[in-house]
């Protein structure tokens, strides 16, 4: 029997393999689907480490949010290695003015109110404006944030303030690609996928409809859809 052709799904800032759930579910059959856990990590080459460590020899590399910029850094260290990327709600620009400011005022939050108060103010802005009450979505993404500690938050928060030049990184991408984001992706908007798409030569630019930041779990079919589309990509040509 055929060896399955394996994928790698890393998470973002916050997140652990359940924000994947819907993807595995979807892909497991036809996919050796792996999902590396970074949690504990505070530095983006160290999480790239982490994914070539858990990685076969060659795989497909998607990533979510934060987990974007550590598949751009796996791109960067390894590029032989990764068969076709995928980039979903996320961004290339450097630190931005006041960024640490806002990002260390959540961090203090976490370690003087704890982990259910962060999620109270985090996640919110994180999901469509129409789902923000929807129980159904809110509540598996709060036990998510929950699980995570004050210690882990920081620093995920430090990689993200140190992350490297990523934008640097898409022009020498050669491998097919897909840019994804949602619509109402209001921390990762679609601008910034405009102009990641144009870097990279031949990339596909999808617009997942109907779902802010977290697109895997809003919009799951619609993000099986272009995943499943993504890993068709280049392999009449090889």
């Amino acid at each position: 029997m055929a060896e399955r052709p394996a994928v790698m799904l890393v998470p973002g800032l916050l997140c652990d393999a359940s924000i994947w759930a819907p993807q595995r579910a979807a892909l497991a059959a036809e996919y050796e689907v792996i999902i590396p856990d970074l949690w504990g990590l505070s530095s983006i080459p160290g999480m790239a480490e982490a994914v070539l460590a858990a990685a076969p020899a060659r795989f497909s590399l998607a990533g979510h949010s934060m987990g974007a910029r550590v598949a751009i850094e796996v791109i960067r260290r390894a590029p032989d290695r990764v068969e076709r990327l995928a980039l979903l709600d996320t961004g290339t620009h450097m630190q931005r003015p006041g960024e640490a400011e806002k990002r260390q005022e959540l961090v203090d939050l976490a370690a003087r109110e704890g982990m259910a108060a962060l999620a109270a103010r985090w996640l919110p802005p994180m999901v469509h404006p129409d789902r923000a009450n929807d129980a159904a979505l809110m509540r598996p993404l709060t036990e998510m944030v929950c699980r995570a500690t004050p210690a882990i938050f920081a620093g995920q928060v430090r990689a993200l303030l140190d992350r490297p030049d990523a934008a640097a990184v898409l022009p020498g991408v050669r491998c097919p690609t897909l840019i994804a984001c949602g619509r109402q992706d209001a921390w990762s908007p679609l601008i910034q996928h405009e102009e990641m798409a144009a870097l990279i030569p031949g990339s596909e630019l999808a617009v997942i409809e109907e779902s802010g930041h977290m697109s895997p779990v809003e919009a799951p079919a619609a993000v099986n859809g272009v995943l499943r589309a993504w890993l068709r990509m280049g392999s009449d040509a090889r």
